[in-house]
């Protein structure tokens, strides 16, 4: 058995499904400018890209034509006052999460989402009450695929990044793993257009399932 110290997890396709209030409030937006709604299929695999991405998917060849600083208020500000409307954690994350705190294993969040709708969001959930440390994209100067939050993450739980795990969805989340010197785990569940696309990412372990991290930690 593998032995890993602490685990730290992206947010958003990692930990909890974010995607249909994401989408929720991507339609607000696509409503305000009289253009057609976006179907959770579409939008689902860019969930994790910000309200860019988001955006751009919705407007297509319109989006040049929009105000952007204004269409993304707008959308962070729908998404703010909606936030926890539809989204759940991903099946089996509260348990696996309740045998690291049985365990004393230290975990923590690195997301790229802003602070200020992290924060929000994490209230909702009494299992994220037992996070060691959260880092939010705007928490430091520089944010993933920069190696520097999740390398300040482990510091704040006074783990080797050698001796930790960092897991995610995105080709950002393996890219700062790697940069950062920890092993880094492709959640194949999350916000993939496909799974086959983590193969090019070189992680070092990828997983269907959230519980199938208790093979690397002392569980």
């Amino acid at each position: 058995m593998l032995n890993f110290d602490g685990v730290l997890f992206d947010l958003d396709g990692t930990l909890l499904d974010t995607a249909p209030d994401l989408g929720n409030a991507l339609n607000h937006v696509l409503r305000q400018h009289g253009v057609n709604e976006c179907s959770y299929d579409l939008y689902r695999p860019v969930a994790s890209n910000g309200a860019k991405g988001l955006l751009e998917l919705g407007f297509g060849d319109q989006f040049q034509h929009i105000n952007y600083d204004t269409a993304r208020q707008s959308l962070l500000d729908y998404y703010h006052l909606n936030i926890c409307t539809d989204t759940q954690p991903f099946d089996g994350v509260a348990d696996y999460l309740a045998k690291l705190n049985s365990a004393s294993i230290p975990w923590g969040i690195v997301t790229n989402k802003p602070g200020w709708l992290t924060d929000k969001l994490l209230q909702h959930f009494p299992i994220m009450s037992k996070c060691q440390c959260v880092v939010s994209g705007d928490t430091y100067e520089n944010s993933k695929p920069h190696p520097q939050p999740l390398l300040e993450a482990a510091k704040a739980l006074n783990l080797s990044p050698e001796n930790t795990l960092y897991v995610g969805d995105a080709k950002r989340d393996i890219q700062a793993a790697h940069a950062a010197n920890m092993r880094s785990v492709a959640a194949l569940y999350g916000y993939l257009t496909h799974p086959q696309e983590a193969q090019d990412w070189q992680a070092e372990y990828a997983i269907q399932h959230i519980s199938e991290l208790s093979a690397l930690n002392k569980l």
